[in-house]
Formats: structure tokens, C-alpha cells, sequence
């Protein structure tokens, strides 16, 4: 089987229908770490911001942050819950992460596409924050990410 690397179509309608996805991420032992995060997705990578919702520590200490810094391979799960489990669906993109600091020229683009998806970003003074970025290495999908 080849590895895709690019979203179809159908993924790419799936993936803009979609408002969170998992984040997961490991250390340098290999430990895994998963959260719930916002995404924008350009056609080529998608970013999550560190925002401004409140957090106990800097933004340097933040567990993905130093996760990404030791084991940049992630995985970016955009799933569909429904009670008909033929509604079922995800995409899973397994990639590598990038901070992106607010000085690179695709950090201006990533806020952008943040905040036309989420209008709670259009208030938040995002331009001080780093963005993770992901490339794909790897993309999988099931169910309605499937159906053109």
C-alpha cells in the first residue's frame, strides 16, 4: 500500500466540517500525549495555535511544546461522533511538527485561516504566540472522509 501524503477531496470537505481534532504527541522516552485542539488546514499543513486561554505554564513549558522540541512525529486525529454509527468517520494524519514563531511568513497565513474558522481567535492577540505546524507524512482515513 503507498502512503498518501495529501488529502482527497472528500477528506478535505471532512476535515473544514469538522471544529477539533486530537493532538498527540510523545517525549523523548516515548510516552504519548493527547489533546483536544482548533485547527486550520491551508491544503498542505495544518496549524494550531497557542493561544491565550489560560494555562498554568509558559508557553515554552507547555507538555507538546517540549514534546515536539524532543520528537517532532505527531498524529492529528479529526474525528465525527454520531450515534448512527454510520456517520461514523476520521482522518488521521501522522506528520511532523514545526513551531512556528510569530516572525515566519506562514505564521501571518496560519492566523489568518485560525481566525476565519473560529471567531473566538479574532479578539485573542495570537501574533504573540508561537503556531504548530503539520506536514503529513502520512494520511488515513474511514467512513463519510471516504464518500465524495
Amino acid at each position: 500500500m503507498v502512503k498518501r501524503t495529501t488529502l482527497t477531496e472528500a477528506e478535505t470537505t471532512f476535515v473544514a466540517a469538522q471544529r477539533v481534532a486530537r493532538l498527540a504527541t510523545a517525549d523523548a522516552e516515548g510516552n504519548p500525549h493527547v489533546i483536544p485542539v482548533c485547527y486550520a488546514f491551508d491544503g498542505s499543513r495544518f496549524y494550531t495555535p497557542l493561544d491565550e486561554k489560560p494555562k498554568r505554564v509558559a508557553e515554552s513549558k507547555l507538555r507538546r511544546v517540549r514534546n515536539i522540541a524532543a520528537r517532532p512525529e505527531v498524529a492529528l486525529v479529526i474525528d465525527q461522533y454520531d450515534d448512527d454509527w454510520s456517520r461514523l468517520g476520521y482522518v488521521l494524519v501522522q506528520g511532523r511538527a514545526e513551531m512556528l514563531e510569530p516572525e515566519n511568513t506562514l505564521h501571518t497565513r496560519a492566523l489568518e485561516l485560525l481566525r476565519e474558522r473560529y471567531f473566538q481567535y479574532r479578539v485573542m492577540a495570537l501574533e504573540k504566540y508561537a503556531v504548530i505546524a503539520i506536514t503529513p507524512n502520512s494520511v488515513v482515513s474511514w467512513g463519510p472522509a471516504l464518500k465524495p
